[in-house]
């Protein structure tokens, strides 16, 4: 008789390796030949290679809108083969697997943990495990092996610490919030830790963006209201504020760049 397969609804896959090689065809492969069953949705293989913020704040923004007990699986691992730890997370709504270098921080801020595991027992691995792709050897079986219905207990010991990366919130001081940009996306919109809530009732109006000396715009409720070529902020499907170009690309036209500094300041009538 066949071994019935309990199958989590969906695995995630968020990595910096882009479509162009075989390295998230060969992931989704393995995790085929361990749970056909399983549905595999890419989030993004864009993430610039190695940049492990970019990917956490990718995650914390996509991560929610999936099922409950999907596991999430990213692999932006810049410290592969080295000592970093590699790590499975369940919290009270899904799983998360990935190398412990803070890229699972930002979603598991927002989650209720439940416990953190190293990925130690190589049971769960394939053999033998190579020093440059633990994305195929170690994280795409232990996520299938999760969507089997797998303990996450039996994965490894238990940890009571995990990478985290610094917590960055806007800071608001009287009349003025100050944040930074966390994220530019392929259409060269800078978003930034500004969250709507940040600002009071009424001041969207009386707001404005300054990104420098001589580059400021106005709050409006969408891109197309300003004229093309023009630098506008909006807040996003993010809920955090985004620098933009009207049919343009803000960030190669302004330079913008992830960490540069934004202030909203409040006009007084």
């Amino acid at each position: 008789m066949q071994r019935k397969i309990h199958c989590v609804s969906v695995i995630t896959l968020t990595t910096d390796f882009g479509t162009a090689d075989w390295f998230v065809g060969t992931m989704k492969g393995v995790i085929a030949g361990i749970n056909p069953r399983a549905t595999v949705i890419d989030i993004t293989h864009d993430i610039p290679p190695q940049n492990v913020g970019a990917a956490a704040f990718a995650l914390a923004m996509a991560y929610r809108f999936f099922p409950e007990r999907t596991v999430h699986v990213v692999v932006v691992d810049p410290g592969v083969g080295s000592t970093r730890r590699a790590i499975a997370v369940r919290t009270a709504r899904y799983f998360f697997v990935g190398p412990d270098n803070g890229v699972l921080s930002l979603a598991l801020a927002r989650e209720k943990i439940q416990s953190v595991h190293l990925l130690e027992n190589k049971a769960y691995f394939l053999k033998p495990v190579s020093r440059t792709f633990h994305g195929r050897d170690i994280f795409a079986p232990v996520a299938a092996h999760l969507s089997r219905g797998l303990p996450i207990t039996k994965l490894g010991p238990e940890l009571d610490k995990f990478v985290q990366l610094p917590h960055v919130a806007a800071v608001r001081d009287r009349g003025k919030v100050t944040g930074r940009i966390m994220y530019i996306d392929r259409f060269g919109n800078a978003i930034t830790n500004v969250a709507e809530t940040d600002l009071g009732a009424g001041e969207l109006g009386r707001a404005q963006v300054i990104l420098g000396p001589n580059l400021k715009c106005e709050i409006a409720n969408c891109y197309s209201a300003v004229a093309p070529g023009r630098l506008v902020a909006v807040f996003g499907s993010t809920g955090y504020l985004e620098v933009a170009v009207n049919c343009g690309n803000a960030a190669e036209q302004f330079g913008l760049r992830v960490g540069q500094k934004v202030s909203v300041r409040i006009r007084r009538d």
